[in-house]
């Protein structure tokens, strides 16, 4: 480290330490830890319910979402905010080409309900001529890859990525895809939710989309029994939940000659043409498997019978973006059957939603020019080199791990690169193209522009200034192959409370330990800490200390599986491991950070709290929120992390500090045993 990063890391050291100082004591009516406590509840018998179960009371989960809880008061502040920006844009009558012509006529299209009745189905209907004049196999396959182009997921499951064991490099990657229920799960689990769902899939949605795209009841029928078999056939072959987070099963490198020769019956060569790719050479393929039931699959199914898949992946992909009729019947199964909620969003929300995922960074540099200062993002820079250093010393103290691995550990910790707030470089969106002709085809186009974006990376040097989410996203990451936390500014921010009234106990729990100590544990979690500081997968642990971590980790795994969710329905230990290992890791980093603060140190009460109380309040806090019934279940199948309940009443079970904290005893059912309890990091 040389003197002037030293200088940077000891001022932020400091800032971090002395930031409580700023910071304003709460009334009560304001703190939101202090007004969402349920004191009918005891700590130790549910303390996500304890810390939030006022708050559950009083807000129900509204019609026309499938859960309720911080993430969606953030959102909510965000798109009201968002939708100023845009407002601002449609009257704003900017030149063509700029960022505000884009904003303000992406919402115009969007909002005009009139002109998307009118258009119907006619913006797909290029490329449905295109499905419909398929006459084999192969045009099939060059259909596929069109639609490909314009992010309709069907069989191809083609990006740009980094290779795994070279970091340095772009490569051609593909895995498995191509089903349109969530996973392969809902194709043969037999419990009574899952088969309702299917039945509604099979006998109702599929033949109304196709209905509703111009094929009469008969043919629907028919061809939407042909496009779900196909789809059961490749769900067959599809890797499950837990088995797509071993990166090295998962990677798979070959040269294109050797793709040809796992799917003898797709050349490769002509469909990376189709797929608008330069000249390949090699590609990484994550599940082979897959790929060669493709091409089974080709040999299977008659044409006609991928013409009715095609069609239906190209409908399904737009109907949220099509005549009321085809947004309504998307909504009925995707909104109500699979998530349980019970009307749709306002169109405003939906548009704006769209607009977020599609051009977000053009709505981002507005955004946090007006609602994230400067001095914020320096408070979380702060928290992150705090997270960093309490890192450190733990490392330095494991009685597992031996010296060499330690030292490698240390090593990829310190270069750890954290993104914070926004990006300093934005995205170019020049050659985007929007205009007010039509919302579905403003759609298509930035899918398209999108598509290019990421296969232009194809043997170019990586962009490490480049963000995967937006400033106004309400969520985080840890990247593997860049070693990086990306930290947006709306994953920082607490509802109705400015961040300088937050004080850091609060901001302890609920940022540094539940965002930026989780983010940098994912980088030393089950499937982390199989990367080098690099970036590239590669073994660096002694064989002994990856047993110890493996016991340990397992230890995880068990405790997950005996939590039951719903139903019969348990957690999946491991494929949740890897989140729970984060979780539990940033908790007790994140209080060992704060434990050097000037807030801890004096130790005085706000609202009747110690510090440390409100460090874990803080962090459950994070966790705020309840779901309906379809959508846990849909969660505990599809998703590899636990909810949210047991995001905070797992791992605190395994934290010493917390015990303390709220005088839990044996006998309450929290409690676990001090042997049983995990400690990893």
């Amino acid at each position: 480290m040389n003197k002037k990063t030293l200088l940077t890391v000891c001022a932020l050291a400091a800032f971090a330490l002395c930031a409580y100082q700023t910071k304003t004591l709460l009334d009560k009516p304001n703190d939101p830890i202090y007004k969402n406590i349920d004191p009918t509840v005891s700590p130790g018998s549910d303390f996500f319910l304890y810390a939030n179960g006022t708050w559950l009371k009083q807000n129900p989960i509204p019609a026309a979402y499938s859960s309720w809880g911080i993430g969606n008061e953030v959102t909510e502040e965000i798109r009201d905010r968002l939708k100023k920006i845009n407002e601002d844009a449609l009257k704003a009558n900017a030149p063509k080409g700029t960022g505000t012509q884009k904003i303000g006529d992406f919402y115009y299209t969007g909002l005009d309900s009139a002109g998307i009745e009118k258009a119907g189905i006619s913006p797909l209907q290029e490329k449905l001529n295109l499905i419909d004049q398929a006459k084999s196999p192969q045009d099939i396959l060059n259909a596929a890859a069109i639609l490909t182009t314009i992010g309709a997921r069907n069989i191809i499951g083609m990006r740009v990525s980094q290779d795994d064991k070279n970091s340095s490099k772009m490569m051609v990657q593909l895995g498995q895809t191509g089903l349109g229920l969530p996973n392969r799960d809902y194709y043969f689990k037999t419990d009574a939710r899952t088969t309702r769902i299917r039945t509604d899939y099979n006998d109702k949605y599929l033949p109304t989309l196709l209905t509703l795209s111009g094929w009469d009841e008969q043919r629907a029928l028919a061809g939407a029994k042909s496009s779900y078999n196909i789809e059961k056939f490749l769900a067959d072959s599809s890797r499950k939940l837990e088995d797509l987070r071993d990166p090295y099963r998962n990677y798979n490198k070959m040269t294109v000659a050797g793709l040809n020769h796992l799917t003898p019956d797709i050349d490769w060569n002509i469909l990376f043409k189709m797929l608008e790719l330069k000249p390949v050479d090699s590609v990484i393929v994550g599940q082979p498997e897959y790929y060669r039931a493709i091409n089974q699959a080709l040999r299977t199914f008659t044409v006609d019978d991928w013409k009715a898949y095609l069609r239906l992946k190209l409908v399904g992909s737009y109907a949220a973006y099509l005549n009321d009729a085809f947004a309504e019947e998307n909504f009925r199964f995707g909104g109500k059957v699979l998530r349980g909620q019970k009307e749709q969003l306002p169109r405003w929300k939906r548009v704006l939603d769209t607009e977020n995922g599609i051009m977000g960074e053009l709505l981002g540099q507005l955004f946090v020019k007006e609602y994230f200062p400067e001095k914020s993002k320096e408070r979380y820079v702060a928290e992150v080199e705090a997270i960093r250093q309490a890192y450190r010393e733990h490392i330095q103290k494991l009685d597992w791990m031996s010296p060499e691995t330690k030292q490698k550990a240390l090593d990829k910790l310190n270069a750890v690169h954290p993104k914070v707030g926004y990006p300093d470089q934005w995205k170019d969106f020049s050659a985007l193209n929007i205009s007010r002709d039509s919302y579905a085809g403003n759609v298509m186009n930035a899918r398209h522009w999108l598509y290019l974006v990421n296969i232009n990376k194809l043997g170019k040097p990586v962009n490490h200034q480049e963000w995967n989410m937006t400033p106004q996203t309400y969520n985080a990451n840890y990247s593997p192959s860049n070693n990086e936390i990306t930290l947006p500014a709306a994953q920082l921010l607490i509802p109705g409370i400015k961040d300088e009234d937050v004080d850091d106990a609060m901001a302890y729990g609920y940022v540094a330990a539940s965002v930026i100590g989780h983010e940098i544990t994912h980088g030393f979690d089950d499937e982390g800490r199989q990367f080098d500081a690099k970036g590239n997968l590669k073994g660096w642990w002694t064989p002994q200390d990856s047993v110890q971590f493996t016991k340990r980790a397992q230890m995880l795994v068990d405790q997950f599986n005996g939590y039951v969710v719903l139903d019969s329905l348990h957690v999946n230990g491991k494929a949740a491991l890897g989140e729970n290992i984060a979780d539990l890791g940033g908790i007790v980093l994140g209080i060992d950070a704060f434990k050097k603060t000037q807030q801890y140190k004096e130790g005085k009460k706000i609202n009747g709290f110690t510090p440390m109380q409100r460090f874990f309040l803080g962090y459950a806090l994070s966790w705020l929120g309840h779901e309906r019934d379809e959508a846990l279940a849909n969660q505990i199948l599809t998703d590899v992390h636990a909810p949210g309940f047991l995001r905070v009443n797992g791992p605190f079970s395994d934290v010493p500090e917390f015990y303390e904290a709220f005088h839990i005893k044996k006998g309450d059912k929290m409690w676990i045993d001090p042997e049983k309890r995990v400690s990893i990091w």
